[in-house]
């Protein structure tokens, strides 16, 4: 312990110098001059510091050590799904281009004025092009479903609101269809953002917790074409997790959730017939 003469008193440590001391950012001399100007309030302030850091360090670990949640690991895994399809499809290209025009326009020709339930994709399955709009639904619906605080921006309690916020930011008539007699009932909704503008997303929920979500919003032309074109229904699943989607005017909707084709097929039935 160093003494100094009486009535020579050392400068007190600062705030600054004993936080650089404490983060070892001080050169040799200059550490050695500071540690023998400490206090015992800077001692105490250095191990309550250490004892912080430490207890910090310990959190981290433990959260290093925790699996990550499941539904921020299908969100994952749908992006990384998306990226990979993107890539193919670029690689594909030219030869899904022919394709669509040797068998697209023929279909679509056969469905004019058909329900859209009548109208199936005017492309084989394994040659669609995997849509932006829908992976986004996707991720949306992976991404918020699993929440139990806040799964929704507005509840249904103010369906009301929910519908004239949502007609607003999207500039077009938005209402959340009846599902009641499929067995859900509407949670809520909220706005989302877009390629081509807001997106809103309605979520409904039956008694046993199972949740599924309407996503819509506007779209532009898709770049293969048909696969959206007019209302015709198009379906895609992938993970568990299946959707009917369909544009109609240039507006887009999708319909997802965890159940068989023909249950989610009733669904959009409703939704479409409720537009």
């Amino acid at each position: 312990m160093t003494v100094h003469p009486q009535g020579n008193h050392p400068p007190l440590v600062s705030d600054d110098e004993l936080a650089a001391y404490f983060d070892g950012q001080l050169d040799e001399s200059t550490a050695r001059a500071v540690a023998g100007r400490l206090s015992q309030a800077d001692h105490e302030t250095l191990q309550h510091w250490s004892d912080q850091r430490s207890q910090m360090r310990a959190l981290a670990d433990s959260i290093d050590a925790e699996p990550l949640p499941t539904h921020l690991l299908a969100t994952t895994h749908q992006l990384n799904d998306a990226y990979r399809q993107v890539r193919r499809w670029r690689q594909w290209g030219g030869m899904a281009a022919g394709v669509f025009l040797a068998f697209g326009v023929g279909w679509f020709g056969r469905g004019v004025g058909q329900e859209p339930t009548a109208i199936q994709a005017a492309v084989p399955p394994h040659l669609q092009q995997p849509n932006a709009f829908v992976m986004q639904a996707s991720i949306a619906h992976a991404t918020y479903v699993p929440e139990v605080r806040h799964p929704v921006e507005v509840v249904a309690a103010q369906r009301q609101h929910l519908a004239q916020w949502l007609t607003k930011r999207l500039a077009r008539d938005i209402k959340a269809p009846d599902f009641s007699t499929e067995g859900f009932e509407l949670m809520g909704g909220r706005l989302l953002p877009g390629d081509d503008g807001a997106r809103a997303q309605f979520m409904f929920e039956r008694p046993d917790g199972l949740r599924v979500t309407l996503y819509l919003g506007a779209v532009k032309a898709d770049s293969a074409g048909a696969t959206l074109a007019g209302s015709a229904f198009a379906f895609r699943s992938e993970g568990g997790t299946a959707s009917f989607y369909w544009v109609e005017e240039g507006f887009g909707y999708a319909l997802t959730g965890p159940l068989p084709r023909n249950e989610l097929l009733k669904l959009s039935e409703l939704a479409y017939a409720q537009r």
